[in-house]
């Protein structure tokens, strides 16, 4: 129970030091950043999984309520840069697994499910069954995130001077009671149904579907308010933050360093996408940064809301990059692993 209110603790100061600093998204970027400075000093943190699969939901309803008949009637017109996304995928893989592999001297079972793009959690349960280090996934995973996370504020304000201090909703006492309760209603049995359905990502993936369903039945006319918004941002930073609890120097020398390397291959190659994708006239760069950003789904949704870009289309690029790794990466790993064998 204390690292978690440690965690807790050092979150909010994150918060209120990003406040007095007027830094960008203090109720992401604090958390984050305290929690992992935190963390390389040896204080003990543990972050709260019911509570963050919570807050996942809440950005599950957020994409779905924003999901009405004009807005999928636009979903046609994204297959010019959807069909990138596997591209984007196998590019990120053939550069990464020698990256790690060759240069940072970890195994290939390693160096694959470090190199993949999907999800912190997936990976890890994916690697551990080939036999990969768990905790090297981890520190490498939770790096990617942290870093592209922290970087795209500052690029968002920087090129497009976008406003990040925006509320990402409007207040919860202006919206109706009824609209509320069929939020919440959606939120818990959309986790649930995916939950029992198996679905990867069940935490945002099934209220965004349930939501979507009512909001293009007309029974929803607005997203979850903005104190929720704020609320999803706190615990998704603080999770992000705590999972470098317990890092040691040698960890640090090894598996943060290299996770660092990384991303400064996936900022490369990123940049060459979305410049691609820019100058082909295929979608505006803002939207396009934030749906090739290979970093977690929940906090580029997040993002998303917060600089209103069109959160559909990030999405979309999100959910097939995850689905893509989710199902093609055991395949991949089964073809290559035989074949370095041999």
């Amino acid at each position: 129970m204390i690292p978690v209110l440690t965690s807790f603790a050092v979150a909010l100061t994150g918060v209120a030091a990003f406040h007095f600093f007027d830094l960008p998204l203090p109720w992401l970027l604090g958390p984050i950043t305290a929690c992992l400075a935190a963390a390389l000093l040896g204080v003990p943190m543990r972050g709260i999984k019911p509570v963050s699969e919570a807050m996942r939901m809440v950005l599950g309803v957020a994409v779905g309520a924003t999901l009405t008949p004009a807005v999928l009637a636009t979903f046609p017109g994204m297959w010019p840069t959807l069909v990138l996304v596997p591209v984007m995928v196998i590019v990120i893989g053939v550069t990464g697994v020698p990256y790690f592999q060759r240069l940072c001297g970890y195994d290939f079972q390693t160096a694959y499910y470090a190199a993949m793009p999907g999800g912190l959690q997936d990976m890890i349960l994916f690697g551990e069954e080939a036999g990969a280090n768990v905790r090297t996934l981890s520190l490498i995973h939770a790096t990617r995130v942290l870093v592209i996370v922290l970087a795209l504020p500052f690029l968002l304000r920087g090129i497009w001077n976008t406003e990040l201090d925006n509320p990402p909703g409007v207040p919860i006492s202006t919206i109706p009671l009824h609209e509320l309760a069929i939020m919440v209603v959606c939120g818990l049995i959309g986790w649930l149904g995916a939950v029992r359905v198996g679905l990867f990502g069940a935490p945002i993936l099934g209220p965004l579907i349930l939501t979507g369903a009512v909001t293009m039945a007309g029974f929803l006319g607005n997203r979850p308010p903005a104190e929720a918004i704020w609320a999803a941002q706190f615990f998704i930073g603080l999770s992000v933050g705590s999972k470098y609890a317990g890092i040691t120097m040698a960890e640090v020398r090894r598996d943060l360093v290299a996770g660092l390397g990384f991303c400064v291959l996936l900022v490369v190659l990123t940049v060459i996408f979305v410049g691609g994708i820019r100058l082909s006239d295929l979608a505006p760069g803002m939207d396009a940064l934030l749906a090739f950003a290979p970093g977690g789904q929940a906090e580029l949704t997040v993002l998303a809301l917060v600089v209103g870009a069109d959160i559909a289309f990030v999405v979309a690029h999100h959910i097939l990059r995850i689905f893509i790794v989710i199902l093609g990466a055991p395949v991949a790993m089964r073809i290559l692993g035989s074949r370095s064998a041999q």
